[in-house]
C-alpha cells in the first residue's frame, strides 16, 4: 500500500459562511470552490494548503449522511482523506489485514475520482478516506 499525500481534512459545519470567517479571516486560507454534491446531499467549501485542503461541509438536508453524523458528534473533524496509487490494491490489503471496510469496492465521484471509506472502529475512532485520480 502506498499512501502518497494528505488530499484532504474534511470539517463538518453547520454554516458555511460563518465557518469560512474562522478559515478565511483568522487563519488567512482563500476559498479554492464551493461546490454542491447532490448524491451526498452536502456543500464543499475548499481550502487549498500547499498540495493538501480542508474541506469544509455542510449538510443540505436533514437527513444526509453528514447531517446524521453531526447529530451524533456535532459539528468537527469528519474525516481524512489520502491520495492512494491503487484503491482497489490497497482495499485489499486492509481487508486480509482484518481492517473494518465500510465500501468493499470504490465508489466513482462526479469528477471521476475512484473513492472508499475504512469504518473508525478499524483506525482508532478516526473515519478515513482512501482516493485515486482515475
Amino acid at each position: 500500500m502506498a499512501i502518497k499525500r494528505i488530499d484532504h481534512i474534511a470539517v463538518a459545519v453547520q454554516d458555511l459562511d460563518q465557518s469560512l470567517g474562522f478559515w478565511e479571516k483568522a487563519l488567512g486560507l482563500r476559498v479554492h470552490e464551493i461546490r454542491n454534491v447532490p448524491e451526498q446531499a452536502v456543500d464543499i467549501a475548499c481550502l487549498p494548503i500547499g498540495a493538501s485542503e480542508v474541506e469544509l461541509v455542510k449538510p443540505m438536508t436533514a437527513d444526509s449522511g453528514i447531517a446524521k453524523w453531526m447529530q451524533k458528534r456535532g459539528a468537527g473533524i469528519h474525516h481524512i482523506c489520502f491520495e492512494v496509487d491503487d484503491i482497489r490494491a490497497t482495499l485489499a490489503e486492509l481487508s486480509a489485514q482484518g481492517m473494518e471496510l465500510i465500501d468493499k469496492e470504490p465508489r466513482t465521484s462526479a469528477d471521476g475520482k475512484l473513492y472508499a471509506f475504512v469504518h473508525p472502529k478499524s483506525a482508532g475512532g478516526v473515519l478515513i478516506e482512501l482516493y485515486q485520480l482515475s
